[in-house]
């Protein structure tokens, strides 16, 4: 019996390896038109994850190999125990919110109340990915934008946070926390804003319109991104748009806001992504 020594064995398996290797290159290089052999680190490098082909991204690219985010996957007990029907979660304790628990994406995109204020799609929260973005000053990319970002690129306080931050309640002048003093108002946002910023919510990723109509006579339609859905501690600071009759001086809280959304937000624009 011929024994091969170990190190001969694995310097052998290499070079089967990369003959492998080569043979399929090859064998795409004599036939172009052959895609080539689909495995994980091809995918997580589609030109499609990175900016500019993310900007044209439509939903259908991205469930194309994404489609489980869409599925109803919501456990019927938790691992404590808690079955879903018997318990509330978070978002369903304001009064938009109809129906059983169900996944963030679905939540988002698909649900009822989504789909008729909000037009949201993929790429409103997902930029495209550095899988070396994976901590703050990680790459060269996050140290010239200054910010954090997860390897997927859904930079928080840019995204999530205009919908789930805190009330600025401080700057409303309001007495206290809305839940609290919401029937001072008869809960109805339009009370003071029919005259007040007026100027609002014309961005792609949102129905104006029809936010307008169903916020009216219903402040839970405005709480419910405006500090009943927060995740945060802190509020987002929104562009501070002119309306018909706004004061000429900018109160102390407002300077240094920008006075336009982002470009890629902007109606108008060809396609969400880009710019005019």
């Amino acid at each position: 019996m011929v024994v091969i020594p170990r190190k001969l064995r694995v310097h052998a398996a290499l070079l089967l390896s990369l003959m492998f290797g080569a043979a399929l290159s090859d064998a795409h290089a004599a036939d172009p038109k052959s895609p080539p052999t689909p495995d994980y680190q091809r995918a997580r490098y589609s030109a499609l994850h990175f900016k500019p082909a993310i900007s044209k991204a439509t939903d259908a690219d991205c469930l194309a190999c994404h489609a489980e985010v869409l599925k109803p996957s919501v456990r019927e007990t938790s691992p404590a125990g808690v079955r879903a029907a018997d318990a509330k979660a978070w978002y369903q304790r304001t009064g938009t919110y109809s129906g059983t628990q169900d996944t963030f994406h679905r939540r988002h995109l698909t649900s009822d109340f989504a789909k008729s204020v909000m037009a949201l799609s993929c790429t409103t929260c997902h930029e495209g990915h550095d899988p070396r973005d994976e901590h703050p000053l990680s790459s060269v990319t996050s140290q010239r934008d200054g910010g954090f970002r997860l390897r997927k690129s859904v930079v928080p306080e840019t995204t999530c946070l205009k919908c789930h931050g805190q009330m600025n309640t401080a700057v409303m002048g309001l007495p206290g926390p809305w839940r609290e003093t919401r029937e001072m108002f008869q809960n109805d946002c339009l009370t003071c804003h029919a005259a007040i910023r007026t100027t609002r919510h014309q961005v792609s990723y949102l129905k104006p319109d029809a936010i307008e109509a169903a916020g009216k006579g219903n402040g839970d339609v405005c709480y419910g991104c405006h500090g009943g859905r927060a995740w945060y501690r802190i509020t987002y600071p929104y562009p501070r748009h002119a309306w018909p009759g706004m004061a000429e001086e900018t109160p102390d809280w407002a300077k240094g806001r920008p006075t336009q959304s982002e470009a890629r937000f902007q109606i108008g624009t060809t396609a969400q992504g880009q710019e005019k």
